[in-house]
């Protein structure tokens, strides 16, 4: 018989304003003969999976498999998931720490305050053969991104008024407050080869002799961690993790087009560090040569907005892979960098507004637990470097001076009016805004009246945002507009039911106007937005 001390805690409420809170969607175990908490279970009873049309077996909640919860510090992460017990050898015999529990401790402990997990599975042994890996690296990948597809099997359709057909990344349908996606067991999952130690790993020694009670269970770090390569990509790998990322950003721009997709750079196979191509060698290290063959990243902006690769204005990756003082349980000691920059964006927001730079010095002071990174960037020619044309394109970490801190917060997109991280953020807020007016009119009549009360609501939170400092211009008109009427609608949109707003904003770092268009589609039930540069 077990006893159990719980500390009450009040439901979660969403806030649909937020612009801090970050989903992760992974592969973690749940802590076994844990009860859970009375507020969770109120939080998954109010959602409608214990009760209602789509609920969810009794099993199912107690495993919390596929299912969002709110997390709002690291203790209930702890309490819930055993994020620390992935088997590294398939006898079980020794553990490490999983990516995702990684990724959620380096938010929680860069400033962030509210996470949603959703875990889609337990965590496979790392060290399994290649066979395996090949065997259900499909599988895998689909937990979390249902639409994921290859040359073998196509997408899975998503029925978005169906919830109980919902799979891993199908839940941020019905999650308005989130604002980030991370999928920290990217890059492990698309790993084609075993991952291979250089020594061989052993358990570590059980102490003998008895200890008294008041002291401390003595801990040996005597695993073998640091000589356990953490996942490298081939080329096959960095095909399969580009679908992954296409995937993921594919159902956000349809979907979900204000939450942004923060992304490891995966580590490459040293056969991929050197790779020719027309002629060329691409030298060790100069990733951003490799990444621009193989259509990761654009070289002159004909990728655009497409579903080719992973350029987007609404995707920010981050290299490198981080050795903190936590993250000796993880192979290698490196932790996906991932989880890092969601924390910096999330606490950014939350104190000086989504609009805002984290790079620089705002980083520095959350990142003084870095003790290194692989590979360690090369400054050497300042921008001209590869590492400073690379972190044109990727939020890179590298140290300076005083410490570590991140150096760029950048998107991949080719267009320089949505590269910088802060205006796409910006972007999704006001987007997230607008779905809340909208929402809130949805079933109003469609008419002068209602044109001018949605239009008064928009204007006024963007003239919030200009006071902010979010906005260039001298005056609010040259800041932004806000139009909704006759001027945006046709006599077919107004038959079929639809309400069209433009909203146009001059973001303070951008050499651009930025247009967004909010739909509102009565005869569909819900709030349709595109975004026109």
């Amino acid at each position: 018989m077990s006893l159990y001390f719980e500390t009450a805690s009040p439901l979660a409420e969403a806030d649909r304003h937020r612009a801090d809170v970050a989903c992760f969607i992974g592969f973690v175990a749940r802590r076994p003969l844990r009860p859970l908490p009375a507020a969770l279970r109120a939080q998954l009873v109010a959602a409608g999976w214990v009760e209602g049309t789509y609920r969810k077996p009794a099993s199912q909640i107690e495993s919390l498999e596929n299912l969002p919860v709110v997390i709002d510090s690291w203790d209930l992460f702890d309490e819930l998931f055993a994020w620390e017990a992935r088997p590294l050898a398939v006898d079980g015999s020794t553990q490490c720490a999983t990516y995702l529990g990684a990724a959620v401790r380096s938010f929680f402990s860069r400033g962030g305050k509210r996470a949603i997990v959703i875990r889609v599975g337990d965590p496979w042994p790392f060290l399994e053969s290649g066979s395996n890996r090949a065997a259900n690296r499909r599988t895998r990948l689909r937990k979390m991104l249902p639409d994921f597809a290859d040359r073998d099997a196509p997408a899975y359709p998503f029925a978005p008024y169906d919830p109980g057909t919902w799979q891993g990344i199908h839940h941020l349908y019905g999650l308005r407050e989130n604002s980030m996606l991370v999928m920290p067991d990217l890059a492990d999952a698309c790993t084609f080869e075993p991952i291979v130690p250089d020594v061989t790993i052993t358990p570590p020694p059980t102490p003998e002799g008895f200890v008294e009670c008041s002291e401390e269970d003595p801990v040996s770090d005597d695993t073998g961690l640091r000589d356990v390569p953490a996942p490298r990509l081939d080329s096959r790998g960095y095909a399969a993790w580009q679908l992954a990322v296409s995937a993921a950003r594919g159902f956000l721009n349809r979907y979900q087009r204000e939450v942004m997709l923060i992304a490891s750079l995966p580590l490459p196979d040293v056969n991929t560090q050197r790779v020719s191509g027309a002629g060329r060698v691409y030298a060790q290290g100069d990733m951003l040569a490799y990444l621009q063959r193989v259509g990761v990243i654009s070289k002159d902006g004909s990728i655009g907005t497409t579903n080719e690769g992973v350029a987007s204005a609404f995707v920010q990756l981050a290299w490198p892979w981080l050795r903190t003082q936590a993250s000796g349980d993880l192979p290698e000691g490196l932790e996906s960098p991932d989880g890092v920059l969601a924390g910096l964006i999330s606490t950014g927001a939350a104190l000086r507004g989504s609009f805002r730079s984290v790079a620089g010095e705002f980083s520095m002071p959350r990142l003084r637990d870095i003790a290194g990174a692989e590979p360690v960037p090369a400054w050497g020619q300042g921008d001209d470097s590869p590492a400073g044309q690379l972190a044109k394109h990727v939020c890179t970490f590298a140290q300076a001076p005083d410490g570590w801190a991140l150096q760029s917060d950048v998107t991949t997109s080719p267009d320089e009016s949505w590269r910088f991280g802060g205006a796409s953020r910006l972007m999704g807020t006001i987007l997230r805004a607008a779905r809340v007016a909208g929402d809130g009119v949805a079933f109003d009549l469609n008419g002068p009246q209602l044109w001018a009360q949605l239009r008064g609501s928009i204007e006024d939170m963007l003239m919030e945002f200009w006071r902010e400092g979010a906005f260039s211009g001298a005056s609010a008109a040259e800041a932004f507009s806000v139009l909704c009427g006759r001027n945006t609608m046709t006599q077919a949109d107004l038959d079929a039911g639809r309400l069209i707003v433009h909203i146009s904003v001059r973001p303070a770092m951008s050499i651009e106007r930025i247009t967004v268009v909010l739909n509102l589609a009565n005869t569909a039930g819900k709030n349709a937005m595109r975004e026109v540069a």
